[in-house]
Formats: structure tokens, C-alpha cells, sequence
């Protein structure tokens, strides 16, 4: 902290140490600057920024398919791997096709949705009620806080 000090000292100050001026308010009055070593500086703010984005965890949503027609085992299968991609802290998306005539039995599709819920209930919570789109029924779970 050396006070309010014209430039051309604060440059000949900066030249004896071999460090820059460099101007960190520039519209402050009187304009504030700092004799920094400028390289360091940047490397070090890099470097800052590299660790926030490598300590940042972006959540994907991950897509399961089914049928009505499903069976016992290969609904347990596709728990199982929502409960992994729940595990990892990824959103599962549920999606039910309906063929032909089953859109006639939409509300087997509610029926098989909770079946696989009660499946995955200890590791992720159901954001919204199952949603008829078309000929697809979908519904996304988002894991466990």
C-alpha cells in the first residue's frame, strides 16, 4: 500500500523489482493499480477456474425405454440401471411406447410407470406425475438429495 502515487514512479517502482503495473480500476478516481508479476497473475486465475470446472458435476438425463409388454426380468433389468444412473446423480427420463391399440390401456402404462417406482423409490423421487405425449408416456426421476 503505497498511497496515492503518480504514474511515473509507480512505473519506475515496478522496473526496479522487474514486475508490471497493471490497472485494476480503471475508473475508480484516482485510478487503482498493482504492481503484480502479470504472467503469474493469469496463470494463477487460470489455473482457479480449471479446478471450479473440474469440481463441477453436470447433471445428464439418462433415457429408458419400455413397452407394455414388458417382462418381469427385463423390468428388473431396466431398474437396476436407473438405480446406477440414480447412484451417479443423473436424471432418468421413463418412456413408455404405446403400439397400435394399447393406447387403449394408457392407464397400464401409469400401473407398469409406478411398478418400476416402487423399484427405484430408496434412490430417486418421481418430479411430476406421468404425462401422456402422443403415443408416449414419459416421466422423469431425479435422484435422492
Amino acid at each position: 500500500m503505497a498511497g496515492i502515487v503518480d504514474i511515473e514512479t509507480a512505473l519506475k517502482y515496478a522496473e526496479e523489482k522487474n514486475l508490471d503495473l497493471v490497472n485494476i480500476a480503471p475508473m475508480a478516481n484516482p485510478p487503482v493499480c498493482k504492481v503484480i508479476d502479470y504472467n503469474k497473475y493469469i496463470f494463477d486465475l487460470n489455473k482457479r477456474e480449471k479446478d471450479a470446472r473440474k469440481n463441477q458435476k453436470i447433471v445428464e438425463t439418462k433415457e429408458i425405454r419400455m413397452s407394455l409388454g414388458i417382462g418381469d426380468h427385463d423390468l428388473n433389468v431396466k431398474i437396476k440401471s436407473a438405480t446406477g444412473f440414480l447412484k451417479d446423480g443423473d436424471k432418468v427420463k421413463v418412456t413408455i411406447k404405446f403400439y397400435g391399440r394399447e393406447m387403449n390401456y394408457t392407464a397400464s402404462g401409469e400401473d407398469l410407470i409406478n411398478k418400476f417406482y416402487e423399484g427405484i423409490a430408496e434412490y430417486g423421487v418421481m418430479d411430476k406425475k406421468p404425462k401422456l405425449e402422443g403415443r408416449r408416456m414419459s416421466v422423469i426421476f431425479s435422484p435422492k438429495k
